[in-house]
């Protein structure tokens, strides 16, 4: 097993490819009048992507606010295109039996008959001129992702909840003036997980 970080995502998004990329997946669900409509605000919102530095406004040439709501979206947009275009011949040729991301963290499970971890990660790094991939190797057979803990047997594989040194277990206080909907949401996702994971 082996994770990747993408290095500093956000900012490293290509607006262009990303615009093309987009106008090719809402096709599959939407009839083309409304794909054009949802591609020109798209477009729209992204040539307003301004910041200010020592009394000077910049235009990037690449990459979304981190703080910005579309960027989560401009991000996947961007990432399925990608995995659609360069990740299915990897898993067509099976060196990865099993990949996971979420935003910009991944999880391979690879057949170690087929390829070692410096190959893939040489590789992973060549999908795109502005992404850069952090690994991190497996260690005694456990590899933590999210907030799982994967522990790989002969045999099997076991998961339990993966906690980092600094966890608090605090959740925002019900007497402070947040609305409910985000004080309960820690609690509907943690009775979710253990609801819907394998847990050993």
């Amino acid at each position: 097993m082996i994770t990747f970080d993408i290095k500093d995502l956000y900012v490293n998004i290509p607006i262009q490819k990303t615009l093309r990329t987009a106008k090719t997946l809402p096709l599959e669900s939407n009839n083309e009048h409304t794909t054009k409509q949802m591609i020109t605000l798209l477009e729209v919102t992204l040539q307003q992507n301004y910041f200010s530095f020592c009394n000077n406004i910049y235009q990037p040439e690449k990459g979304v606010s981190t703080g910005s709501p579309i960027s989560n979206t401009v991000a996947e947009i961007f990432l399925q295109g990608l995995e659609n275009t360069r990740l299915e011949q990897i898993l067509d040729a099976q060196n990865i039996t099993f990949c996971a991301r979420c935003v910009d963290d991944i999880l391979l499970i690879y057949n170690t008959k087929h390829t070692a971890p410096e190959i893939m990660h040489s590789h992973i790094n060549t999908v795109h001129h502005n992404l850069q991939f952090t690994p991190t190797f497996e260690h005694n057979n456990n590899k933590s992702f999210l907030d799982l803990l994967t522990i790989r047997h002969p045999t099997q594989i076991e998961i339990y909840i993966f906690r980092k040194p600094t966890t608090t277990d605090t959740t925002i206080n019900y007497t402070s003036n947040h609305p409910t909907e985000h004080k309960m949401a820690a609690y509907r996702y943690l009775i979710y997980r253990i609801l819907s994971l394998p847990l050993n």
